[in-house]
């Protein structure tokens, strides 16, 4: 489930990101806004995942929240995301997860989701939905920071 987030009202921060040529330097100024501002939903997750984590077990949920950045088809696009590591299942082609912090918490999605027989209990969906102005304000903030920071080393 993938969520897109369009920001309107930043002409300010438009004109100078005009100003500023250097497209690798742009998406740099944009991917270090968009993973502060990520940060926010990845320590509310990691919150989440303590209270439901099962102390009766090694697996810690919250250790294995992580932000990261992903990959862009379209060029320019910025793509910051929100995960547990350890993905969801493993066959023949996965990767090892025996030394992730939080032990083998594959089973987080049938937490997040629930099943035929468990009732779901939502930890990552909340920590955006719940935070999500929030984020927004974070980004702008941190954005149009590192911005002026670029653009008054050029003057």
């Amino acid at each position: 489930m993938a969520t897109r987030i369009h920001v309107d009202g930043l002409d300010e921060v438009s004109r100078k990101l005009k100003m500023l040529s250097d497209q690798k330097k742009a998406k740099s100024l944009t991917r270090k806004a968009a993973r502060r501002a990520m940060n926010v939903v990845r320590d509310a997750a990691r919150e989440n995942a303590r209270a439901i984590d099962d102390p009766e077990t090694r697996a810690r949920i919250f250790k294995n929240i992580v932000t990261q950045s992903g990959r862009s088809y379209g060029g320019y696009d910025v793509v910051m995301r929100v995960g547990v590591r350890g993905g969801a299942s493993s066959n023949q082609h996965s990767v090892d997860i025996s030394g992730l912090s939080g032990g083998d918490t594959r089973h987080w999605r049938y937490i997040e989701f629930g099943t035929e027989y468990i009732p779901a209990v939502p930890f990552m969906r909340p920590a955006l939905f719940n935070n999500m102005q929030k984020v927004l304000d974070t980004f702008a903030i941190e954005f149009n920071t590192e911005l002026s920071k670029v653009l008054s080393e050029r003057i």
